[in-house]
């Protein structure tokens, strides 16, 4: 039995909302790991492990693995773009300064939206990002102090605005988001290690342990995570994917205040409440029938 275009929407919604659950429990994984492995080692390692992880069932069941091999590099840029300015600028900012700007990335896509696809955003649309916005300054405290580390993350919320309204293109293109994902897995994976290799970096893990949290990188938020996002753009508009990501520092939040035990502040739990806010919503409206 064949579901329904809404059914096809909330399926992708929940794996959307999954995703972000995985995120925004790894981000003290990282800040860890760096303590032990250069940050373009660790980003190569991670993405050739989701690479090699995916391909094997790929290349079993026939799979093409370099078909439109070109959507898979320009997609891996922007996915490099995303995690090497972020994992470097964690060296030397703030956590809570970090996810702020990495959050960014929602204010970014309806400009790159309508500077590239010529696709204007609704009130609505942009009321929910300025919403967001106002949640994760909330959530975060805002940004401290400026720093080069927060230069070089912002970057990485172009990078993730960028990533979500291509990968949006060449989804809804028919692309097999399995195939596309290997493809710009493998480029992060070549395109770090090569990098890392003319800046003479040290290709040393350091002990099993970060092997371990390495490969828990790869596996979980690397290969399921995007895989899950892929597959979800088929049936969600870009703005929508952007307010369901916006809730990885919410969750991020969460997982410190429980399992790492760290102090419940209301301001941002308030700021978290808000991002919620921010993405239901849209879906509030139409279910009262105030807009389509």
């Amino acid at each position: 039995m064949s579901l329904s275009k809404r059914s096809k929407e909330k399926l992708s919604e929940i794996g959307l909302l999954f995703t972000v659950v995985i995120w925004g429990t790894t981000f003290v994984v990282v800040k860890d790991v760096l303590q032990n492995v250069d940050p373009f080692i660790l980003v190569g390692f991670r993405f050739l492990i989701s690479a090699f992880a995916l391909g094997i069932p790929l290349i079993l069941i026939k799979k093409k693995l370099f078909h439109n091999l070109k959507q898979g590099i320009i997609l891996g840029f922007f996915l490099w773009l995303i995690y090497m300015p972020q994992t470097i600028g964690l060296q030397y900012t703030t956590a809570s300064n970090s996810v702020f700007i990495t959050g960014l990335f929602i204010i970014f896509i309806p400009i790159f939206s309508l500077v590239i696809f010529k696709k204007i955003p609704s009130i609505i649309q942009i009321s929910s990002i300025l919403l967001s916005v106002v949640g994760f300054w909330f959530l975060t405290g805002g940004i401290t102090s400026i720093n080069k580390g927060d230069v070089i993350t912002l970057i990485t919320a172009m990078g993730g605005a960028l990533h979500i309204l291509i990968a949006d293109h060449y989804i809804k293109k028919n692309t097999d988001p399995f195939v596309l994902n290997y493809q710009q897995f493998l480029f992060v994976s070549v395109m770090s290690f090569t990098v890392g290799k003319i800046l003479h970096k040290s290709f040393d893990i350091g002990n099993i342990s970060t092997l371990w949290a390495i490969f828990f990188l790869a596996l979980v938020p690397g290969l399921l995570g995007y895989i899950l996002q892929l597959i979800g753009q088929k049936y969600i508009t870009p703005v929508k994917v952007a307010l369901i990501l916006a809730l990885e520092p919410v969750f991020g939040a969460l997982f410190a205040w429980t399992v790492c035990g760290e102090k419940l502040i209301l301001l941002k739990a308030f700021g978290g409440s808000l991002i919620v806010i921010a993405i239901v919503f849209p879906d509030v409206l139409k279910l009262f029938k105030l807009t389509k």
